[in-house]
């Protein structure tokens, strides 16, 4: 396995997707308490109640944001079991061109980003990428907030699969705590660039 891009050696874009892809899926993550975790993984998808329909769910691509959003999935309760979501290629790409940013671009009146969010049934978010410390890096990663009918295709038709790698994250971390670098690098996801 390859491991991640390191910016030392290759200059990474300020924007670019990277994440573990095969030709039909793209792996993203999130992280939810037991309840939600336990009901998605017997269902093979998400399912109401636990999970709510109402609100806006971001999918990650990130392995190390993930890890540092959720805490290593100690951070808190609502965060503890971290889902690996395989998701089919097309439904990826129908967020990506149904989406606006999360923040109105400067040269836009209040009236036409109100307009271009309430109409934009996706949330884009470029936060910086994260080291295996967790610390920030110069480029970023993108975070995909689905809401409205993007929810509802997101469980009923984009996932392929989900699987659980909370223990994974563990072990990276306590391989961090021990100061055993290589080997936690080792275990990290292999995420390539998309395009």
């Amino acid at each position: 396995m390859h491991q991640q891009l390191d910016p030392a050696t290759a200059a990474t874009p300020l924007r670019q997707i990277r994440a573990v892809y095969d030709d039909r899926t793209i792996r993203v993550y999130q992280a939810y308490s037991d309840a939600i975790a336990d009901s998605a993984l017997a269902n093979g998808t998400f399912v109401s109640p636990p999970f709510k329909m109402e609100r806006m769910t971001w999918i990650k691509p990130s392995f190390l944001w993930m890890m540092y959003r959720a805490g290593w999935g100690l951070k808190d309760e609502s965060q503890k079991r971290i889902l690996a979501i395989d998701i089919t290629r097309e439904g990826f790409e129908w967020a990506l061109a149904h989406s606006c940013l999360s923040h109105a671009d400067p040269s836009m009146s209040k009236e036409e980003w109100e307009h271009l969010k309430n109409s934009a049934p996706v949330r884009i978010q470029w936060d910086p990428e994260r080291d295996l410390m967790l610390q920030p890096l110069p480029y970023r990663a993108i975070q995909i907030g689905l809401s409205k009918e993007a929810v509802q295709l997101y469980i009923n038709e984009w996932i392929c699969g989900i699987s659980e790698v909370t223990r994974l994250a563990l072990e990276i971390r306590a391989l961090i705590q021990e100061g055993r670098l290589d080997e936690a690098k080792a275990k990290l996801p292999v995420e390539q660039p998309l395009w």
